[in-house]
């Protein structure tokens, strides 16, 4: 998943709408492989189902990644983001956070980061990743890092350790998925599912077993831990 020698090309920028809104008109562009823009400050940060993602100046890491070498399940794009992101963290901080499905860091149970894929072109040519991380702030039911912490070092860290992963991330990301085991509810658009999730296939759907017997396999999805 890594070319051998291949660099970063990291721009940092102190104020922006979205970065992943940036990247994208970017690639299209022309930008190269490996591209990433970070900005000390976001107006118009989204996340899954555009929700807001909203943090002081220079607290938190808000960053996207350009990758033109797109595998045929681009999910794992996301995959490997979450977790070099978490190892990052272990890292710089010395906290291990978990993953829920599909695209969420948490620490102690409670959110720390959110990762949202967008791809262009078709194919897709190239898919934008793009990575909320609470370094120094968080809103009152969220975790952060903690102060003294520079969100610059995190995101050094996590691009050293996307580049350590192996080319095979399926049974690092099935340990770091707290999400497998639990029971749970999958709430979609018009409906919900309640029940216990199984698996992640290696498209990236989540199995999960219904109170009926009945397997479900989801694609998209939000979903709350049940205790």
């Amino acid at each position: 998943m890594t070319t051998p020698g291949a660099t970063w090309q990291i721009t940092v920028v102190d104020e922006t709408g979205s970065t992943n809104v940036d990247l994208l008109r970017a690639a299209a562009a022309g930008a190269p492989d490996r591209s990433v823009l970070t900005a000390k400050h976001q107006t118009a940060g989204r996340g899954r189902l555009e929700r807001q993602w909203v943090a002081p100046p220079g607290a938190n890491l808000l960053v996207s990644l350009l990758f033109r070498e797109v595998p045929e399940h681009p999910h794992q794009l996301t995959q490997r983001v979450a977790l070099a992101a978490a190892r990052a963290c272990t890292a710089v901080a010395g906290v291990t956070p978990t993953l829920k499905w599909p695209n969420d860091l948490l620490l102690d149970g409670r959110k720390l980061a959110g990762v949202l894929a967008q791809a262009g072109g078709s194919g897709p040519d190239y898919v934008v990743v793009g990575i909320g991380l609470n370094v120094g702030w968080a809103p009152d039911d969220a975790a952060r890092l903690g102060e003294g912490y520079d969100p610059r070092q995190v995101l050094d860290a996590m691009l050293l350790a996307y580049d350590e992963l192996p080319d095979d991330i399926g049974e690092a990301y099935r340990s770091a998925l707290v999400t497998l085991g639990q029971s749970v509810r999958v709430v979609l658009t018009d409906s919900e599912v309640v029940g216990r999730a199984l698996d992640v296939l290696p498209d990236g759907r989540l199995v999960v077993l219904d109170d009926c017997g009945i397997t479900h396999r989801f694609d998209t999805g939000d979903i709350v831990h049940l205790r």
